[in-house]
């Protein structure tokens, strides 16, 4: 995430959705390749503040991940910090 490490927050946004628009052209909705994607999103609004945005995309990730991988994989247990570390942002 180097646009958002260099705080290019809003440059990061467009570049991870302009990603998103080109899978899924070719991919159905819930493909996991999307969740890496819809979790770098969320990572972005989150370091900008914007906690409902953050969560959103967090879901969306934490959704894919559930359908697509085993209940006790790293990237399930990753969603659910970030998810806990939005609402724990929000008070």
């Amino acid at each position: 995430m180097l646009k958002g490490d260099q705080g290019k927050y809003p440059e990061a946004v467009k570049f991870y959705e302009k990603s998103l628009e080109i899978k899924r052209k070719t991919l159905p909705e819930d493909d996991a390749s999307l969740a890496p994607t819809y979790s770098n999103i969320g990572q972005v609004y989150d370091n900008m503040g914007e906690y409902s945005k953050a969560l959103e995309y967090y879901e969306k990730a934490n959704k894919i991940n559930l359908q697509s991988l085993p209940a006790n994989h790293p990237h399930i247990a990753s969603d659910y910090n970030n998810i806990g570390g939005v609402y724990n942002s929000m008070g």
